[in-house]
Parts: C-alpha cells; structure tokens; sequence
C-alpha cells in the first residue's frame, strides 16, 4: 500500500521510539518463542516449560506487539492524544522486565519467586488499560473497531489478577477455602486472554485494516453480519468466561457457540473484504488470507469440542489439534502481515511525509526488502501448514518438528527484514528505537488542549 489512508490523525500518534520499542522486544520474544518451540519439538526443556512457552508467544510476542499498535493507533484512528507518554514507556518496560525473571523461573523450577516476578506483568498490564482506557474515554462515540479496544481492554484487566493469582497459588495455596479450584481459575485467565484480549483486538483491527490495505468499501450485508458479531462475540465471552469458572456446563456451551459463530460472522466479512480488493496484493493481504482461512478452519474444528466439552481442559485452545490453527495461523500471521505495514508507516511519517512533494522519498511499500518478504512468507506457511496438519491427521513425528524448523526460519526472516528497516530508515538507526528526547514527555500542545476540552 503506497498511499496514506485517508481520515487519519498522523499528527496525534505518539513518538515513533514509543511503539517501535514496543515492536522491537516483541520480535526479541518471537525468535525466543519459535526458538524453544523447535527444541521442544525436537527434544526436551526443563521445568515447565510450556507454560513458559505460552508465555513468550502469547504475553512478550502478541501482548507486547498489541501493547504497541493500541498505543500507536488508538490516537490515530480516534483524533485524540495519547493519555500519558511516560505510562506507555513504563507499560514496556515492567512487562519485559516481568517476563525476562517470570520465564525462568519457571524453566528452572524455582516457582516460590514467581509473585515477584509476576507483579510487574500485573502492573504493566493494568498500565496499559488505563493509559489507552483513558484515551479511548476521550474519543466516544465509539466506533467497531473502538468498541473492540475497549472490550479487549476490559480483558487484560481482568485477566491480569487471575494471572497473578495463579502465580501465587504455584506455592500459596490461596484458593483453598475458596469455592475455585486452581482449574477454574485457568480457564477463565485462558478464555479472557486468547479469546477476550486478543481475538477482540484482532476482529476489530483486521475490519479496519481490511479495507484500508484492500481499498474496500463495506456494503449492508456487511453490515449486518458485524452487527451480528457486536451481539454474539461479547456476550459470548463473558458467558463463556463466567460458565468456565462456576462450572455451569450449558452456560459455558451456549457462551462458546456464541463466541464462534459471532467470529464466523466477522470472518466472512473479512473473506468479502478480500476477495472484494480493488487494490494489488500485498505482504498485509495475503497474509489476512491466510488468518481468515485459520479462523475458519479453527471454528468448524472447535464448535463441536466445546459444545460436547466447554468445560475441559482440552479445550483451552479450542480443538485440541487446532492449536497452531489459532496461535500461528491467526495471531501469528495477523502480527506478521500487520507489522508489515505499521512498521514502515510510522517511519515514513516520521521521517518523509513532509519531504513529499519536495524531493523523491520512497513510498511505504518502500522501505523494506520484498524479497525478504516472499522468502518469510514462504517458509512460514509451509511451515505453519505442517505444523497444523501433523496433529489433525496424525502424521509422523518427523513432520512437525522439520515444519517447525522451516516456519522458524520464515519468522526470523520476517524479524531481520523488520529489523533492517528500522535500521536502515529510522532517524537513528535501530538503536535511536532505545533512545529517544522526548518519548518521556507529556507536555505538548495537542496534549494540553485535549485535557482542557475533556476534562482530567
């Protein structure tokens, strides 16, 4: 996509280290979660060491990147400042600091450690939600994909404690005496999380960039289906979430059939946004080919295990072979294609827009090196496709453990090509992502006027 999209406030984003940052540690956690993902196909890692896995991917890679684009984009869809600078450099800084003791602890067993190392990940998420709750405040009405922020907002909210909880119940037994069981608590944390947190965040983000990348217009069958969603997606989590914690089967079940048929909904808008595209292809698009496809795949898979079990431990991730369908087939390539544009888009911002028309700068598409593009798309679906059929159709051993080399390989291209960019166009290179005047800075035109006319 060569051309800014139209109705966007570039001028109120926050300073370009903020989410760059944000991104960067991110793909720190990729490289580190595909990393043991291959080692743990091909052998052992100790302690456990797949819950510390969940949590490279899903908190240091998704979280992180979500942390970043929420910070980066919220002010730019909504026309409004964000919040506080210094709050989105702190949210960073206690996540990675929290998972960077959390993840170890866990990998060698020493668990007695893990409140402490889990009370920055609670702060730093609760950072979050009030510094981008209190810059949506600001934007209402709200719009889709706004309404989907905030939910997935109210998730990590609440998902936080339950994680921290869980943390302390490790050695303290806390729940006891209590009418939860430690089994109840993770289900709930896990269906806030993966279905809550981020599948809101993704539904409303992939409408919005759908259109933007696809130069799709929304007609009224459109409409009616994302109006289906809003109803079903929403109040199927929380009866999902509430019937997983009390253990009350049928309201679990009817929660989960909700849940998937309002995402049903939202992907067949994004099919017909796609296959609607009057624009070319590109790294975002085909890619959101590849999630739409996942989503479905993973919905015909998941309805019929949650509806004869909403209850099991199976279930967590859906299927219980359709986890990578979920993990990589949507959160991964939902990142992956996104990233390939918001990357270049704050750079180009910051660095040529008020070039053009002055000299000849290069378009967003620009900025990072196509062939590497290809190369990482590749790989990783081949990759992922490997990965996601050796369970379902219980394929020998040796095939998910070479596809999960191969998908390794396509991401750490996808990393070094991100990184390159960076490198090669940023202000100061990769390191100015670290260091930066003014990201600490709350005091700004923009900023003040905004808490005149809103309020404190």
């Amino acid at each position: 996509m060569n051309q800014i999209p139209g109705g966007l406030r570039t001028d109120q984003q926050p300073p370009m280290a903020i989410p760059l940052r944000h991104f960067v540690l991110a793909l720190v956690f990729l490289v580190v979660g595909v990393g043991g993902g291959t080692v743990m196909a091909v052998g052992t890692l100790p302690g456990l060491a797949e819950i510390a896995h969940v949590h490279v991917l899903l908190l240091g890679w998704i979280g992180l990147t979500i942390m970043g684009a929420m910070t980066q984009f919220v002010p730019v869809w909504s026309g409004v400042t964000i919040h506080s600078r210094r709050l989105a450099v702190a949210q960073l800084w206690l996540v990675v600091v929290g998972l960077a003791a959390f993840v170890p602890l866990l990998l060698v067993g020493d668990l007695a450690w893990l409140p402490l190392a889990a009370l920055p990940l609670l702060a730093g998420v609760w950072l979050f939600v009030y510094n981008v709750g209190r810059t949506l405040a600001r934007a209402r009405p709200l719009e889709f994909t706004e309404r989907h922020f905030a939910f997935a907002l109210a998730c990590f909210a609440a998902l936080a404690p339950l994680g921290y909880l869980l943390a302390v119940d490790f050695t303290t037994p806390v729940l006891d005496g209590t009418p939860f069981a430690r089994g109840d608590v993770l289900l709930v944390h896990t269906t806030l999380a993966l279905y809550g947190a981020v599948l809101a965040t993704i539904v409303g983000a992939l409408v919005q960039l759908g259109q933007m990348f696809a130069q799709y217009e929304l007609d009224k069958v459109d409409d009616r289906l994302l109006e289906a969603e809003q109803l079903l997606f929403p109040a199927g989590i929380l009866a999902f979430a509430t019937g997983r914690g009390l253990g009350i089967e049928p309201l679990a079940g009817i929660g989960g059939v909700a849940v998937l048929v309002g995402l049903a909904a939202a992907t067949v808008v994004i099919v017909r946004i796609l296959g609607g595209a009057t624009a070319d292809r590109s790294p975002m698009t085909d890619r959101y080919w590849v999630v739409a496809v996942s989503l479905l795949t993973w919905i015909v898979l998941t309805l019929p295990a949650w509806w004869v079990d909403p209850l099991g431990y199976g279930g967590l991730f859906g299927h219980p072979d359709a986890t990578n369908l979920l993990v990589f087939g949507v959160f991964g390539f939902v990142v992956v294609g996104s990233l390939y544009h918001i990357v270049p888009f704050i750079i180009w911002i910051e660095q040529y827009s008020d070039r053009l028309g002055f000299e000849q700068v290069p378009m967003i598409d620009d900025l990072y090196d196509d062939r590497l593009e290809r190369a990482d798309f590749a790989l990783t679906v081949v990759g992922f496709a490997g990965m996601s059929a050796a369970p379902l159709l219980d394929l020998p051993a040796v095939v998910p453990a070479v596809s999960g080399i191969v998908a390794t390989v396509g991401f750490c291209l996808f990393v070094a090509n991100v990184l390159l960019t960076i490198h090669r166009h940023g202000p100061r290179g990769l390191p100015g992502v670290f260091v930066s005047d003014d990201d600490g800075d709350d005091e700004s035109p923009a900023s003040e006027v905004g808490e005149v006319a809103d309020g404190p």
